[in-house]
């Protein structure tokens, strides 16, 4: 029965209790099941609690180390060196599948059959890969080089993020203004949505200046909130004007309420990972100054805070790798677009399955898990770019927890702990985002001989 494993066959073990799901997600959710499993264990790696209570609890620890040959404490599987080792492997894994599912445009090719089974033997080969670039001689040169490639990577995946954001803007307001063509509701919707969203960027703004700032000092803070707010009232104000509504009627306010929240997100987010400031008191006594003083208290558990927002913060990059992985993602990273005539308003409109029909005629129950087969006619979502996504974010994950270039003294106990790195990687993040949903709206004006599409 363990065959079974090896095949396409490995969704029958599944309890039939289990509500039914379509092949293309069950083969999406098992890939993400292994990207979990190797990003929890680079926590561990990076955490010394962890490494200490193994050392406390373990008999025999010290032999062990030795006879793995990890070191005489098992230094070697602990520290930025191992996970950036361990995700080389997970790198390579998914890399090695984006080359071989290149242009598989059926799911009955024999390569296809291949990415969507045969988990247990991809287990191994993934544990093989992964304990494998612990051998690589020359460890010094390739820690590195890999660094190098680890942010070139993370930041790739910070721009697609942001492109897909900005494009699920326009596809947003562009999918409710063609409802409000025909029914008055959809005008109604579109109005209050984006009331929300100026409420949320201008509270947001307003909570930070209250509690980031202060009279005296916190001059980072002032001139980035400032800045960023300017940045928002300016793209609100490009978006409405007459040149380019002439161009793009599309164009409105909507798309534009969503970058500021957004880039309210990203300010909040970035005052947050920056170092504490500290100045003297009037008692001689170094006091932190210009963050909020009831998230000091938020920190005496660290523990907890790290467990529960490493969490939060990996769910949200595994939820970015799974929604950036279906077909019309990467057809809208290629400018390819629906036509406001073929736009059909729905509430949900994100939420729209991968094109399948007639998915339902394709079912097919079993001892487990009752399977749809929505793939008999062709690939719901690219192969080879769902798992060039995933390559990304494991160069990401990589240089996340290994505090990107604070690498030497990065634990993950001091996840939240500010850094300047950190800081500004998440405010050029939000300029970015900025100057690519700017340049939607002026690319018609500066090139009016080619045709834009968003």
């Amino acid at each position: 029965q363990l065959a079974c494993c090896c095949g396409t066959a490995a969704c029958a073990l599944c309890c039939k209790c289990c509500p039914k799901i379509k092949q293309s997600t069950s083969t999406r959710f098992m890939y993400a099941l292994y990207f979990i499993l190797v990003t929890i264990i680079c926590c561990v790696m990076m955490s010394t609690t962890v490494a200490n209570e193994m050392k406390t609890h373990i008999p025999f620890y010290k032999q062990m180390c030795k006879g793995i040959q990890a070191g005489e404490m098992c230094e070697k599987l602990v520290g930025y060196s191992a996970v950036y080792k361990v995700c080389f492997g997970m790198a390579c894994f998914f890399f090695l599948f984006f080359l071989f599912t290149i242009k598989i445009d059926s799911s009955k090719s024999c390569r296809a059959y291949i990415h969507n089974g045969f988990w247990f033997i991809k287990l191994i080969l993934l544990a093989a890969m992964c304990s494998g670039a612990f051998f690589i001689p020359d460890q010094d040169t390739f820690l590195n080089a890999w660094r190098y490639v680890g942010a070139t990577g993370g930041f790739l995946f910070i721009a697609i993020q942001l492109i897909l954001l900005v494009e699920f803007a326009h596809k947003w307001n562009k999918n409710w203004t063609a409802g409000a063509n025909h029914k008055q509701m959809w005008s109604g919707l579109l109005a209050l949505v984006t009331l929300i969203l100026y409420s949320v960027a201008v509270a947001a703004l307003v909570l930070m200046a209250l509690f980031y700032t202060r009279s005296e000092g916190c001059m980072y803070n002032k001139v980035l909130i400032g800045v960023n707010g300017g940045l928002c009232l300016f793209v609100s104000l490009v978006a409405i004007s007459p040149c380019v509504q002439n161009r793009q009627p599309h164009s409105g306010l909507l798309q534009s309420g969503v970058i500021s929240c957004y880039v309210m997100y990203l300010t909040f987010s970035a005052l947050s990972s920056k170092p504490p400031e500290t100045i003297l008191d009037e008692n001689n006594q170094n006091i932190t100054i210009c963050v909020p003083e009831f998230s000091q208290g938020l920190h005496r558990d660290e523990n907890l805070v790290t467990g529960l927002g490493t969490t939060i913060l990996f769910g949200c990059i595994l939820y970015s790798c799974l929604t950036s992985t279906t077909r019309a993602s990467s057809e809208a990273l290629r400018g390819l677009y629906a036509t406001p005539e073929t736009e059909v308003a729905r509430c949900c409109f994100c939420c729209m399955p991968d094109g399948d029909a007639d998915a339902e005629e394709h079912v097919e129950k079993r001892r487990g898990q009752t399977v749809i087969y929505d793939e008999k006619k062709g690939t719901v979502y690219s192969y080879a770019y769902f798992h060039f996504v995933f390559f990304l974010a494991s160069l990401y994950v990589m240089m996340t927890v290994t505090h990107w270039f604070h690498y030497e003294s990065a634990q993950i106990e001091k996840f939240f702990t500010g850094t300047w790195s950190i800081f500004w990687i998440k405010m050029v993040s939000c300029w970015v985002c900025v100057c690519l949903y700017l340049w939607t709206l002026i690319a018609p004006l500066c090139c009016p001989t080619r045709e834009f599409s968003v």
